[in-house]
């Protein structure tokens, strides 16, 4: 079969070219097999369109050649494809979501963790891994219990050792109550997982990772960790059916184990200016069913607030709402919670965040100066944020603080000024104290 491809083969994209082609070489296969040939031969060249060769996928540098396919190819049997009619499931009981962090680890999938280096991406999934193992709080949670498999490419043992030391002493257990977090020091070596298989545009699995497959079915993690993608992941980051094909090894391994994986990367540098926290090919955010970000709180200016403070924020979830956010502060070899974590003692956290955005107001007013409730310089949410007396509270959080305040009548806009430069501020809503101590005395 010696025939030009279709006149629109080059104007496809990759991965249409990859779709195209499979179905194409379906159809061959098909045919060949329904005419009993055990491959495709090379003929005349012929004006039946069906008898069209089929480039291959990086477009057809010698239309002279042959395509062949291989006597399995041809020979396999046909797949029993399963079908589910909706109406089957009347009747049945709907299944609960399953979470190993709620609302932050899905469970039977992957999520993604990026962040800058240095800013603590392997110490925080450390904690985690050792919360899971020991049935011990993250971070204000409580995640599911179970094993755990550490990959660590970028800590030795010894490293591993001494933060593991800081960590369960500030939980206050022993080293001994983490039997069942399983470590594979990868520091060092060859820690790849995923390479570029003889195909072009192919991510195969390496020896090394169904090595890992193997131990993870022998073990029965609950959670399985990989730290970093840089070192296991030898494909191109930025090409969108690579990242597909890596991610869809590790969803697997999720799936057919019932367990999470969480897979730590370091963002861009677009990334890291634009707050995203994302690297490379979109699908690395968009292939993830949850995406997470651990960042260093920075005021308007770019200037970092406090050193030790971090933020883990919630970039990305099929499965929860957006904008979470947990405000941490690294100490004693650790991270703990600075400030309140939506979820635990939510109405006490919200009723602290409350009361913090009233105190800064009467003390900023107090200067003589006013806030906004618009985005702007004098935005109360960023001019708090930035205060000293926030108590560690984020913008966001004195944002939703804000809001609820309106929402309660606690606070107002007023217009001040002369007719000609009138601005907007927000005020604290007057009591009657008089109606207050009628009440009391009733």
């Amino acid at each position: 079969m010696n025939t030009l491809p279709p006149p629109d083969y080059s104007t496809l994209s990759p991965e249409e070219k990859d779709k195209w082609w499979a179905k194409a070489n379906r159809d061959i296969c098909a045919r060949e097999k329904a005419n009993g040939a055990a491959r495709v031969s090379s003929a005349e060249p012929t004006d039946d369109p069906a008898d069209a060769e089929i480039p291959p996928p990086n477009g057809p540098d010698d239309h002279g050649t042959v395509r062949t396919v291989s006597n399995d190819a041809l020979n396999e049997e046909a797949i029993d494809l399963k079908i589910e009619c909706a109406s089957s499931f009347a009747g049945k009981s709907i299944p609960e979501r399953p979470w190993l962090v709620p609302g932050l680890v899905p469970d039977h999938t992957v999520t993604l963790l990026t962040g800058d280096g240095g800013v603590g991406k392997s110490l925080i999934l450390l904690q985690l891994g050792m919360a899971v193992a020991a049935a011990k709080d993250w971070l204000g949670t409580l995640p599911e219990t179970g094993r755990v498999v550490y990959v660590s490419a970028e800590d030795d043992l010894e490293e591993i050792h001494r933060r593991l030391a800081d960590i369960t002493a500030a939980q206050g257990i022993d080293l001994a109550a983490l039997a069942g977090l399983h470590i594979v020091p990868l520091a060092g070596c060859d820690a790849v997982l995923g390479a570029p298989d003889r195909r072009p545009g192919i991510i195969a699995a390496t020896p090394l990772w169904r090595a890992l497959v193997a131990k993870v079915s022998q073990i029965k993690p609950r959670l399985v960790i990989l730290d970093n993608l840089a070192d296991i992941f030898a494909g191109n980051e930025n090409s969108r059916p690579e990242a597909r094909q890596f991610i869809g090894l590790l969803r697997g391994l999720a799936i057919e184990q019932k367990l999470a994986v969480v897979l730590a990367a370091h963002p861009s540098l677009s990334g890291l200016s634009s707050g995203s926290g994302t690297s490379g090919s979109t699908h690395w955010s968009n292939g993830m069913r949850s995406r997470l970000y651990l960042d260093r709180p920075k005021t308007d200016d770019g200037s970092e607030i406090d050193p030790n403070l971090r933020v883990l924020r919630t970039m990305k979830s099929n499965y929860a709402p957006l904008g979470n956010e947990i405000p941490l502060r690294w100490e004693k070899g650790c991270f703990r919670l600075d400030g309140p974590k939506g979820g635990f003692d939510k109405l006490a956290a919200e009723a602290k965040a409350d009361r913090v955005f009233l105190d800064l107001l009467a003390k900023i007013q107090a200067e003589g100066r006013d806030v906004s409730h618009k985005h702007s310089s004098g935005f109360a949410p960023t001019v708090f944020a930035q205060h000293p007396d926030r108590s560690g509270l984020s913008k966001k959080v004195l944002e939703d603080a804000m809001n609820r305040l309106f929402g309660a009548k606690k606070i107002r806009v007023e217009r001040v000024g002369p007719p000609s430069r009138q601005h907007s501020r927000i005020i604290v809503v007057e009591t009657d104290t008089s109606e207050e101590s009628n009440g009391d005395e009733l």
